[in-house]
């Protein structure tokens, strides 16, 4: 069962995953965790984590186990962190390789030791936010832009970037160019779309793509799978108190 919630923290999600009810005998699904542009700090088995950004479905490995995540908004995480996020691109890390040792076992067993390790998670996502610096508030106005539907070059005209100092800058931010954050972005336009009961074809054009060929095409590149499997997919998590399904 998957549920999410708007984070105390701007423009964050808190969710939580726990396995679901299987045939008897049979193993849980692990379902694939598509690109969204996002990166999250997690908590399972009482240790802390973070998941780069991906650029294709990420499948779990072993059974599914319970999960807590703090998913940040795309341009938001690397100033939390202090990791440019192109180092954790397709990855998922201890949170022990990039803080010292000690502080990530600490908060680990803070987390772990919660009545709500929920919560906890968040408060130090928002403690380590408070302390951080700013994130870039020109990338996060890329963002704005690319998940509203401008072009590339639209944006950088708009923010007085040249196409270098975007691709560069976007690299920090959200761990890949400007082109491909677009496309993650427009992907998750449509699945929002297709979650929703728009048709395949309607979905694509008011995502963005030039025809429902073109939003397949995507899929399969970015996600690995086809719409339909995807919906089926969807349609047997549990859905969330905000009525959404999970976006992996």
């Amino acid at each position: 069962m998957y549920e999410e919630w708007a984070s105390r923290l701007d423009g964050a999600v808190v969710w939580t995953r726990s396995p679901g009810r299987a045939e008897p005998g049979a193993p849980d699904p692990v379902r694939p965790v598509l690109p969204d542009g996002c990166m999250d700090l997690l908590w399972s088995g009482g240790r802390l984590y973070v998941a780069g950004p991906d650029t294709h479905a990420y499948v779990p490995g072993g059974q599914a186990a319970h999960w807590a995540g703090v998913r940040f908004a795309p341009g938001v995480a690397p100033a939390l962190l202090g990791v440019p996020a192109h180092e954790l691109r397709d990855r998922r890390v201890d949170l022990a390789e990039l803080w010292p040792a000690a502080e990530a076992r600490r908060l680990a067993a803070r987390v772990a030791g919660a009545g709500d390790p929920v919560r906890a998670l968040e408060e130090v996502a928002l403690r380590r936010a408070a302390e951080a610096p700013e994130p870039d508030p020109l990338m996060r106005a890329v963002a704005r832009s690319l998940d509203g539907g401008a072009s590339v070059a639209g944006t950088a005209d708009a923010l007085a970037l040249s196409a270098r100092q975007l691709h560069r800058r976007s690299l920090d931010a959200f761990g890949y160019g400007p082109k491909t954050l677009a496309r993650v972005l427009r992907l998750q336009r449509a699945l929002s779309h297709v979650r929703g009961g728009t048709s395949y074809a309607t979905a694509a054009l008011a995502a963005g793509c030039a025809d429902q060929a073109h939003l397949a095409r995507e899929m399969r590149a970015l996600a690995g799978t086809t719409l339909s499997a995807y919906v089926a997919s969807a349609n047997s998590e549990t859905p969330s108190p905000s009525g959404s399904s999970t976006t992996a």
